[in-house]
């Protein structure tokens, strides 16, 4: 099995498993989680907004315009190769957070899933797909996923640091359910989704050798490949006459 679809498969079992083990857990976690202290509540509430992929998607592309605007007026040199790796990061960032939003969104409008602030009037499990309300976008997380991609494109990009970027991730993650926009099951998918788009956009780009290139194993790393298989020169033959 190739290791894209290696990679596919294990990050889609685990959002399905997690998935299924929280979602009988969904209305207990989110009301226990609701009933925390304000202090802190309020903290999540000012941290949650960071998983929005309008700020991520805008800056991106600002970043992509002006490093290839550099790059084509550049001469050769240093300069040049620094705005190339500037715009093959902001691509990165960008392609992957528009593809996780593409994604979330389109899942969001397909399964309908009502928001915990209608667990009273509707329980925690009621699906209205095709809605064009806001609360009725509940599964999956988009500020979740937006995190997933975010963080999950750092960690790709730095994996010496990747449990840092999982924690902060799941630390946005998890503001979702403390301010009551989602219930637990809806951030484990956000997260997963998000991540998986990150390492599928890696694959892409070190098909084309932008950023990453393909280890020994299959696995997107960072840099450029240094081939290892050239063949040893020749000796050169010996002189008639020499021994």
């Amino acid at each position: 099995m190739n290791r894209p679809l290696a990679a596919t498969g294990w990050i889609m079992l685990t959002t399905v498993v997690l998935v299924f083990a929280l979602i009988p857990l969904d209305p207990f976690l989110s009301q226990r989680a609701q009933g925390l202290p304000d202090s802190i509540v309020t903290f999540n509430e000012r941290i949650t907004d960071f998983g929005t992929f309008g700020w991520m998607i805008y800056l991106s592309g600002a970043i992509l315009a002006g490093a290839f605007v550099l790059h084509r007026a550049a001469s050769q040199g240093p300069l040049r190769q620094k705005a190339r790796t500037a715009r093959d990061l902001a691509a990165y960032f960008l392609l992957t957070i528009g593809t996780a939003s593409a994604l979330v969104h389109t899942l969001k409008f397909f399964i309908g899933r009502a928001r915990p602030v209608l667990f009273a009037e509707l329980g925690a499990y009621s699906l209205t797909p095709f809605a064009t309300s806001n609360l009725y976008e509940s599964f999956p997380s988009g500020h979740s996923t937006a995190a997933g991609a975010f963080f999950g494109v750092f960690a790709m990009l730095l994996p010496r640091f990747r449990p840092l970027f999982l924690v902060l991730a799941l630390t946005i993650g998890v503001s979702r359910v403390i301010v009551g926009a989602h219930y637990p099951s809806d951030v484990a998918a956000g997260l997963l989704l998000g991540l998986w788009t990150s390492v599928m956009v890696a694959f892409l780009f070190a098909r084309y050798g932008r950023l990453f290139h393909l280890g020994p194993g299959g696995w997107p790393l960072v840099g450029q490949s240094h081939p290892t298989n050239k063949k040893p020169a020749r000796k050169a033959a010996p002189e008639s006459g020499e021994p």
